[in-house]
């Protein structure tokens, strides 16, 4: 039997594997719930464009989501057939794209093996890597803080593969009241939210609501936020100097270090509510 064969589990999202666990003075054994990354190809009208490592569930979300944030599609009319095909050594998610997006995706193809940490791993060009998106579009809204927190307690109870493994991030849908819409799990932050904005733009979900992520705020996350006309980005840990500036730059609110009732804006203040307390 192939390696590949040994390592890949493409058809389930976790698995139970025998453990030894050393507590409070005791080397026991016991069986723990692990979460499962699989090779994700993504192949456009037959040609691979990029392999992705995520947690194999909510694939179609995954395909159409990774296409519009990469600008490889503009709207989801222009995806028009998706078959997700197992392998051996993975899943191949084979899609068929209008000619003309297939022409210039061609004209800008690259190798982003593995890109689960690092948005800019094989870019070919400075050019390439950093993408500003355009200023966002949508009807001018304002959120209240108290949003935030509720959207934070809801997710907690909705992410149910990251209770069982304690290995995933989150990403999260919530209306302007921070009523939990839609949650995507992924090994990867950047996958999970590709997957709800696909989930997002398949189900046609109005965007007046924001993004709550369980991560840090990468660049990525916000340009994926920002492409896809989303006013606001909630995360739980700290976003990084570029995050900043591009969120900056594309009118994106940005909210970092959101826990226990407490936050912080590092742009597009307007458009977040708070109680003045006496």
């Amino acid at each position: 039997m192939k390696t590949a064969e040994l390592l890949i589990a493409p058809d389930t999202t976790d698995s139970c594997v025998t453990v030894l666990k050393y507590e409070h003075g005791e080397l026991r054994e016991r069986q723990d719930q692990v979460a499962e990354e699989v090779p994700i190809a993504m192949i456009y009208n037959g040609i691979s464009h990029a392999v992705m490592l995520a947690t194999p569930d909510n694939l179609t979300d995954f395909a159409l989501g990774f296409s519009l944030c990469e600008g490889i599609l503009s709207k989801s009319s222009d995806l028009y057939d998706i078959e997700i095909v197992e392998r051996v050594n993975g899943i191949e998610l084979q899609m068929e794209i209008a000619t003309e997006h297939f022409v210039h995706l061609k004209e800008r193809r690259r190798s982003m093996a593995g890109r689960t940490g690092c948005g800019l791993c094989g870019s070919e060009s400075l050019e390439q890597a950093i993408r500003m998106p355009r200023r966002i579009q949508g009807p001018e809204i304002t959120f209240d803080a108290d949003a935030i927190y509720r959207a934070q307690r809801e997710l907690q109870t909705q992410q149910a593969l990251q209770g069982r493994t304690g290995a995933t991030h989150a990403s999260a849908w919530a209306d302007v009241n921070g009523k939990v819409l839609l949650v995507r799990e992924d090994v990867g932050r950047h996958n999970a939210l590709d997957k709800l904005i696909g989930a997002i733009t398949r189900q046609q979900l109005p965007h007046e609501g924001f993004v709550l992520t369980s991560s840090r705020a990468s660049y990525e996350m916000v340009q994926k936020t920002a492409s896809a006309d989303i006013p606001m980005l909630v995360a739980i840990s700290a976003p990084t100097g570029l995050a900043i500036r591009m969120a900056t730059g594309c009118g994106l609110t940005l909210v970092g270090f959101a826990r226990k009732e407490q936050h912080v804006v590092y742009s597009g203040a307007e458009r977040l509510l708070h109680k003045e307390l006496a």
